[in-house]
């Protein structure tokens, strides 16, 4: 899988899988977009990218606001000339509040599902314009999509189909779009919002340890070559066993 000077625009990507995802990017050879909210913790992912020799730039971006994902689109494009893969990985999870549909604040609602589902759409429609034929977009799904638990898990669910109908409006662009569903991985994400209940649920998965950024990079990097040149429309498990659709 060659990589070599591709540019990439990861979204969420100062901390946990995001982070990852970037780093991982960086260190294949592509130049590599760091779309993230938090200033401080994007510029410190940027310089450790530069660091070890790779090519990065930092552009704060709120996937929730549309202005502010084509903006990110057009310092990307600005900069590199183009716009090879998109990875949206960018959600409200670490810190959301947990409560139920029959308690949950509505404005606080309307931006989870901004940020969460249509934040994947509003970088999709801003970064397709300047990207090649022959280009990629992984979204981050999760397998919380199938667990019927919360607006989180309606979220990820949202996500899938939102996923499949891209696939068949990009195909004709011949942009590839798939998701990749992380089962329960090793992040501060995860601690802050299942503490201890990530280690139960491990204990029933057939492959019986937490997910790591790796994992996820794995699966992601397989999904924007040229190995996945025929595959579209595609929600990937990355979880251990954790589900298992037939």
């Amino acid at each position: 899988m060659s990589f070599h000077n591709k540019v990439v625009v990861v979204t969420g990507a100062g901390q946990g899988i995001g982070e990852g995802y970037a780093k991982r990017c960086a260190a294949e050879g592509m130049r590599v977009v760091v779309a993230e909210l938090n200033a401080e913790q994007g510029e410190r992912v940027v310089a450790d990218i530069q660091q070890g020799g790779g090519e990065a730039m930092f552009v704060r971006t709120d996937v929730g606001d549309e202005a502010s994902c084509i903006a990110c689109a057009e310092a990307a494009k600005s900069a590199y000339g183009k716009i090879d893969y998109l990875i949206n990985n960018a959600a409200i999870f670490g810190d959301m509040k947990i409560e139920g549909y029959m308690n949950v604040d509505m404005d606080y609602l309307d931006t989870f599902m901004r940020v969460n589902v249509h934040g994947s759409l509003l970088m999709a429609r801003a970064c397709v314009p300047h990207m090649p034929e022959g280009s990629a977009i992984v979204n981050q799904s999760s397998t919380a999509a199938w667990m019927n638990i919360g607006f989180y898990g309606v979220a990820k669910l949202a996500l899938n189909g939102l996923t499949c109908s891209l696939a068949n409006e990009l195909g004709w662009r011949k942009i590839r779009i798939n998701a990749i569903a992380p089962g329960p991985t090793e992040t501060q994400g995860l601690r802050n919002t299942a503490g201890d209940y990530a280690d139960e649920l491990v204990k029933q998965m057939p492959l019986s340890r937490l997910g790591t950024p790796d994992d996820m990079a794995d699966a992601a990097l397989f999904l924007l070559s040229d190995k996945a040149s025929w595959i579209t429309g595609h929600i990937l498990n990355v979880d251990g066993g954790q589900f298992m659709r037939v």
